[in-house]
């Protein structure tokens, strides 16, 4: 089930929504149990089978955490064994259903051997709730969060349906006093559902259209250079507007059940370093991994430079691989290692001064071509073409066609990169209200056009599904 489908839309929402704020009975545990059993049937309802998998992960890291907090006053080895049992379960959980099939297939092609692949289903948003999983044992151990005694807080935390599918990854202690002493109200609530409607508008009307172009384009093998670019910014918007549409999805929908998520983006087209766009990006993803992977190696305090590089290599081939089971996702982390290492040495976008914007967004596009391609040989061809290697014509008819019939969304989607309408609303002395106002109506005129988008049963899946 999905945020922009009209079953979500018009049944569970609302549903859920009735027996949350039910009058007769007020109190916060049974307004949790209702998230838990709305939680559970939102991803049963994708992955009837693999929902079993979810609780028994679940159950697990609670009993790990008892344990971490058991004995990590008076017996560190063994507190480090239950964090050890808690990293190796779910690493190897995530190992067993997202790259199994894909360790196996490469040691068929590599040996010339006939293993059977398996074929293995991959359990929707299983890399994000192993990641809250993991990050909860470890905090009990690192005495950043109190232990949970009672079960049915951490399956409400590692459940909660708004952020269980594609994030933003959430730290228990980010809500730990939420789950048990939050108050609702209605500016959190008004304001949950005006996120989740700019975040639908996001995912609707721009994304959903923009992917069209880019599945179009990247699915032919003779273009030209200009649809080649047509077709590589129109997925350079698409994932964006796709992920960060989700993310103000869910951050609204928390809002609206009391929950208050941090931000997952921060307008990262407009960077001028690729180190500001991983300050930008998917914020969740780079601080969890900065915590629990790059700090933990020793961060940038290293005493050589050889280990700083070395350190930004393991954090960005693990980043690439918990993308996907594929060649090119490796590729593209390790393109923005090198991305990185070099302007941790150099300091190089600095020099650039006008020109950084540009530099970082031409490798931002490079990246998603690799992100987005079938394979590494299949992303060259692609890059060859955008950069006048492979002998193509510069215009044809394809991008004069994409150009003409898209160009509403795809400048729509460039304006909507930066922040236009924050800015706007900064500098404004007088008459704010009247400005937020206008900006409601026409925020819920756009909802209702994308609606009609939903119902009409247009292009909807979201791409971090997959992850």
């Amino acid at each position: 089930m999905v945020f922009s489908s009209t079953t979500f839309l018009f049944l569970f929402l609302p549903a859920v929504l009735i027996l949350y704020y039910n009058p007769i009975i007020k109190n916060l545990a049974f307004r949790n149990a209702v998230l838990i059993a709305s939680s559970i049937f939102f991803y049963a309802w994708g992955e009837p089978f693999f929902v079993l998998l979810m609780l028994v992960s679940i159950m697990l890291n609670w009993l790990f955490g008892l344990g971490v907090a058991k004995f990590k006053d008076n017996n560190i080895p063994k507190a480090k064994l239950f964090v050890a049992l808690s990293v190796v379960m779910n690493l190897g959980m995530m190992f067993v259903f997202k790259y199994l099939t894909f360790t196996l297939e490469n040691i068929n092609a590599l040996f010339s051997s006939n293993l059977d692949t398996l074929d293995i289903a991959l359990p929707i948003g299983i890399s994000f709730f192993t990641f809250q999983a993991m990050s909860y044992v470890i905090d009990v151990y690192r005495g950043n969060g109190a232990v949970q005694k009672n079960p049915f807080n951490v399956a409400l935390y590692i459940s909660f349906f708004p952020q269980l599918i594609a994030g933003p990854i959430v730290r228990y202690q980010t809500i730990a006093e939420q789950i048990n002493f939050r108050k609702e109200n209605f500016t959190d609530f008004s304001d949950g559902v005006y996120r989740f409607m700019l975040g639908f508008c996001k995912k609707v009307l721009i994304a959903n259209n923009v992917a069209s172009v880019a599945d179009e384009i990247f699915g032919k093998s003779e273009i030209s250079v200009a649809t080649a670019w047509i077709g590589a910014i129109a997925y350079t918007l698409q994932i964006f507007f796709d992920f960060a549409g989700y993310s103000e999805m869910a951050i609204g929908l928390g809002k609206m059940f009391g929950f208050h998520f941090l931000e997952n983006f921060d307008y990262p087209y407009i960077s001028k370093s690729v180190s500001e766009f991983w300050r930008r990006w998917h914020m969740s993803l780079g601080t969890w991994f900065r915590d629990y992977v790059y700090f933990p190696l020793g961060g940038s305090r290293v005493k050589s430079k050889s280990r700083l590089v070395f350190n930004l290599f393991v954090v960005w081939l693990l980043t690439g691989v918990w993308h996907g089971a594929n060649w090119t996702f490796v590729a593209w982390g390790l393109l923005y290692f090198v991305l990185l290492a070099f302007e941790k040495l150099t300091n190089f976008p600095a020099k650039l001064k006008s020109f950084s914007h540009i530099y970082t967004m031409l490798f931002v596009i490079i990246g998603w071509v690799l992100f987005r391609s079938e394979s590494i040989s299949a992303a060259l061809e692609y890059l060859q073409t955008m950069f006048f290697m492979s002998g193509a014509e510069l215009f044809d008819d394809k991008a004069i066609f994409f150009l003409d019939n898209y160009k509403f969304y795809l400048v729509a989607g460039i304006l909507a990169c930066f922040p236009i309408m924050p800015k706007i609303k900064e500098k404004i002395k007088t008459g704010k209200k009247i400005y937020e106002s206008i900006a409601a109506i026409a925020l819920f005129v756009t909802f209702i056009v994308s609606l009609t988008f939903t119902i009409k049963g247009s292009y909807n899946p979201f791409i971090y599904f997959n992850f």
